[in-house]
């Protein structure tokens, strides 16, 4: 949880919120077919929009930044590092806006192409 304050209060944000900002805002990315949750078994399944937040993992840092891990999956015949790049930068800035918390680090793990 990250909590922010100023002399009005304090907001806390929880990391549920964070993950779904994040996976919102990688699945907008062109080329993105989606979110992937790994099993324990090490099968990958595409998440459905209500459980995008599945391929997400939030890490609080000392500071109070925050960095993140993203599994995607991909349209067939894309260039994989302009969507990764674009999935960096679109995750940083809409989390910096939004949520008003400093992003640290996005890594980005294409898991599976489809199509």
């Amino acid at each position: 949880m990250i909590n922010l304050s100023n002399e009005k209060g304090t907001i806390s944000i929880t990391s549920e919120v964070l993950t779904y900002l994040a996976g919102v805002a990688a699945t907008s990315c062109f080329g993105v077919k989606g979110m992937v949750d790994r099993s324990k078994e090490g099968v990958m399944q595409l998440l459905r929009r209500e459980s995008i937040s599945k391929g997400v993992t939030v890490h609080f840092e000392d500071d109070g930044a925050i960095s993140l891990e993203l599994h995607i999956g991909v349209d067939h015949g894309v260039n994989m590092s302009a969507v990764a790049r674009s999935i960096i930068n679109e995750v940083s800035y809409k989390l910096s806006k939004s949520a008003g918390v400093p992003v640290r680090s996005v890594d980005v793990y294409i898991d599976t192409i489809i199509g």
